[in-house]
């Protein structure tokens, strides 16, 4: 690898590799300098990022996002996994459908949920992470899990409408948006992943309806 610091971007997110070897402190001033010069090309614009090369500590990516965006206008919104191509394609997807929702988006839960743990909140809510059998989170707004959705969901918790729910392994236990229910016809074998396709549920002539993700989707859908 040239360098200690290597930039890739990609739409609405970069990849950042990082020199192994390096100790996180000069890293940390390598990135500052790196994105500085590099301000006026990225402007003010929120992505997602991806770390490889170097395998940091939670604390370290806390420092990272930090460092980032102090000597940039970007706003990271997440750190992304380990499979690259498929979190690229659904943070693309993501931000697609939240064009229309800027203003205080919400909270963001990096974990899985599991043993039966509940999230609540009066906003939109983004899990990085799965949400197991037995689990459930609770939104006013909107639901989005970079993961799998194996448990349950409301969005638009006290019945406001124009809500959805989006996750990158669609077999939810239940799902609710607003006052209305969905219950899968088959029932998910635990254990048994389906195949990887983003999912978007929202509600339709009175019903919640759920859907791949596609390019015409988002356009033809207003919220």
């Amino acid at each position: 690898m040239k360098g200690n610091i290597m930039i890739k971007s990609f739409p609405n997110g970069i990849t950042l590799y990082l020199n192994p070897e390096l100790e996180t402190d000069r890293l940390l001033e390598e990135v500052a300098e790196k994105f500085n010069q590099s301000r006026n090309f990225f402007r003010d614009a929120r992505m997602a990022l991806c770390v490889e090369g170097k395998v940091l500590k939670e604390e370290e990516e806390r420092l990272l996002v930090q460092t980032i965006q102090d000597n940039s206008n970007l706003e990271i919104v997440c750190i992304m996994g380990k499979n690259e191509e498929t979190d690229k394609k659904f943070i693309k997807a993501i931000q697609r459908v939240d064009m229309q929702h800027t203003d205080n988006f919400g909270r963001f839960y990096r974990g899985t949920l599991k043993n039966g743990q509940r999230i609540e909140t009066e906003s939109s809510m983004v899990i990085l992470g799965d949400v197991y059998p037995g689990c459930s989170v609770t939104a006013t707004k909107d639901i989005i899990i970079i993961g799998g959705l194996y448990g349950e969901v409301h969005a638009g918790f006290g019945g406001e409408e124009g809500h959805y729910v989006v996750a990158l392994e669609m077999s939810p236990e239940k799902i609710k948006i607003g006052d209305f229910r969905y219950k899968p016809k088959e029932k998910f074998k635990w254990g048994i992943k389906p195949k990887i396709q983003p999912k978007i549920a929202y509600v339709k002539d009175s019903h919640i309806v759920m859907e791949p993700i596609t390019k015409e989707l988002l356009e033809f859908l207003t919220f």
